[in-house]
């Protein structure tokens, strides 16, 4: 595959707002889980719940879009430098030779939540409510490209926990096929009653904060967050920049909330994404692995990692410092990997006691300096929806 470069990258979690801070919180191996008081809900949990959302005022012109979803995606579309980034694609190329594909799973689902809380005598819902703009999933995508001026193709992308790394692909594609000239691509999902319920009911959230790869792991840790990168035909300056250099999508057709159990589907979407930057396994630096911290997940990507990687590969889920941001995971942990490019740091693994004797690689409990040339990012979402993505430097 043609590199797709890297020109701007930003990312909001519970780790902080923009690049500083969630370089300076990986750093310190410092989580942001914290025992779960979001709204009303009732649970035994941790979450990574993201500060002063509820201070960002949208635009008033935008007003119809109003949900907690829209005010942390605006949140980190203000971070970094984007905004102006995303300016001067539109004076490069032309605002229609932009477009705009962001992942998320929950989009405004709280509104709705609310929403139903102030039902009429009738059962009805309140008048001042709008689905279309909050709820729907193409809400935040729209909210975006109004927002930012953005007059290109638009999508948005969800399919559980892989929807913001498969935003990568898609662009890929067009820009491949020359509809596009640049793509602003992320992901975007906040805390919701629906998702911490949802996911409690399943029986794989822990009472505890995650421990992703951890011999006695016994759930997740929700989070929410908005990440976004600015995807460009073209380098900014013509200089070795960071970009993107392989993608692989595959399914798993196996079950509906599980993984294969051998780690097929995931071995697949690593294959094809080696394949696709024309790399050997060897030539990964780093691997930040999906690693949600469930027993049945974390077994399988070791089994499709010790397929194809050298025991002492680095590697590392950094969802116990972020929490599992689900349609958001994606691209944030893509922006994660640009960071672990840009400064040369394999991320630690936290809240790790004893590793998983099943994964036979060289698991990072610690944060480690060192050059990393290429990173893969693994996301493998409920029904088999599997997306790895490489990154690297390309001149």
């Amino acid at each position: 595959m043609t590199p797709v470069f890297a020109t701007c990258h930003t990312a909001v979690s519970c780790l902080g707002a923009g690049l500083a801070a969630t370089r300076a919180a990986l750093l310190a191996e410092r989580s942001g889980l914290a025992p779960c008081r979001f709204d009303t809900v009732d649970l035994d949990t941790y979450v990574g719940e993201v500060a002063g959302v509820d201070e960002v005022a949208l635009p008033a012109a935008l007003a119809r879009f109003e949900c907690r979803n829209n005010r942390l995606a605006l949140l980190a579309l203000r971070q970094d430098g984007l905004e102006a980034a995303v300016q001067a694609c539109i004076d490069r190329y032309g605002a229609a030779r932009v477009a705009v594909f962001i992942g998320t799973s929950t989009s405004g689902i709280l509104q709705t939540e609310i929403a139903y809380r102030h039902r009429g005598a009738d059962g009805a819902l309140p008048a001042d409510f709008l689905y279309a703009t909050t709820h729907n999933s193409f809400s935040v995508v729209d909210f975006t490209r109004q927002y930012l001026g953005i007059a290109g193709p638009a999508a948005a992308v969800s399919c559980a926990c892989a929807s913001s790394a498969k935003v990568f692909a898609q662009a890929a594609r067009m820009l491949a096929c020359g509809l596009i000239d640049a793509a602003l691509v992320g992901g975007v999902d906040s805390l919701c009653l629906t998702t911490l319920y949802g996911f409690h009911s399943l029986q794989l959230t822990s009472s505890r904060p995650c421990r992703p790869f951890d011999a006695a792991r016994d759930g997740l840790s929700i989070g929410e967050a908005a990440a976004f990168v600015l995807l460009e035909r073209e380098p900014r300056d013509g200089d070795a920049a960071l970009a993107l250099l392989g993608t692989g999508e595959s399914s798993d057709a196996h079950h509906m909330s599980a993984p294969h159990p051998a780690g097929l589907g995931a071995r697949l979407a690593m294959q094809e994404a080696l394949q696709a930057a024309g790399l050997t396994p060897e030539r990964i630096d780093y691997v930040n692995l999906h690693g949600t911290g469930t027993p049945g997940n974390d077994k399988a990507e070791s089994k499709a990692v010790n397929a194809l990687f050298d025991a002492a590969t680095p590697c590392s889920s950094t969802k116990a410092a972020t929490g599992h941001a689900l349609g958001a995971a994606g691209a944030l942990e893509a922006v994660i990997s640009l960071i672990a490019l840009e400064a040369g740091v394999v991320p630690a693994g936290l809240n790790v006691q004893e590793i998983e004797p099943e994964l036979q690689l060289a698991y990072a409990t610690r944060y480690q300096e060192r050059p990393l040339s290429h990173v893969l990012s693994n996301s493998f979402g409920f029904g088999g929806a599997n997306c790895s993505l490489v990154f690297g430097r390309a001149a």
